[in-house]
């Protein structure tokens, strides 16, 4: 069985609007006309560049959508935090205190911001079925993910920007998970980055590397996917 979503990625504009480039794909699937550049000018950016999954879905949530992260982020999210009766934003706020890392901190103040405005976090296994899940039921998966592992690539030097195995370190990516082929076990991926090693912006992976690579996302704070929906898509779903 084959299902593949029909979205258009556009090729981001420079090494760090991937994450941006993305979601306006994404937007544009749901029939919302906002420009790239718009989309790029309000999402925020980190220092060094670049930006986090939580920061788009803000975005998505300040344009009317519900949205659900899906994390697998250790170095921010315990999983008992996902037991009944835990108060996942009371320990977020806890971990912010105790955090001696910058990144940290920035990342949790955009994870309150977003459980604040009505986001809504979940943990499952992130398995072959709950991939399949969504794109069946025509939802696109945007994932931060470790593109180093996806690729098969060298790491990078950050200060030289050049590929190196012994110096470098892994980059993170987004891209948008749109379709899968059930028989040969993969998943459609719609890649912004035009200079990515299979030379196109959209082939098929190996599911299991997908998950994989999404997961090993948390080396750079994401390891996550994102569920972006109308407000009236999911009340009927939860009917």
């Amino acid at each position: 069985m084959k299902k593949k979503l029909h979205l258009e990625m556009l090729p981001q504009p420079n090494s760090t609007t991937c994450g941006p480039t993305c979601l306006h794909a994404v937007y544009r699937f749901l029939g919302d006309s906002i420009s790239l550049q718009t989309v790029i000018d309000e999402v925020p950016s980190l220092e060094g560049g670049g930006t986090l999954g939580v920061m788009l879905a803000n975005h998505a949530l300040t344009r009317g959508y519900n949205a659900t992260i899906y994390t697998y982020n250790l170095m921010v999210f315990d999983p008992t935090w996902f037991h009944p009766g835990v108060d996942i934003r009371a320990n977020l706020y806890a971990r912010q205190k105790a955090s001696v890392s910058a990144k940290q901190k920035r990342a949790i103040k955009a994870y309150l911001h977003f459980i604040d405005a009505g986001g809504k976090i979940a943990f499952e296994d992130p398995g072959r079925e709950l991939l399949r899940r969504f794109l069946k039921s025509e939802r696109p998966v945007l994932t931060g993910l470790n593109s180093t592992f996806l690729y098969r690539a060298k790491r990078v030097n950050q200060k030289t920007l050049e590929d190196d195995d012994i110096n470098g370190e892994v980059d993170g990516h987004f891209v948008v998970l749109s379709g899968y082929d059930r028989e040969h076990r993969t998943i459609h991926i719609l890649d912004p980055y035009e200079g990515n090693p299979y030379a196109e912006q959209s082939y098929d992976v190996p599911i299991d590397r997908v998950i994989g690579a999404i997961l090993l996302g948390v080396m750079t704070y994401d390891a996550n996917f994102l569920i972006i929906e109308p407000v009236d898509r999911r009340k009927s779903s939860s009917q």
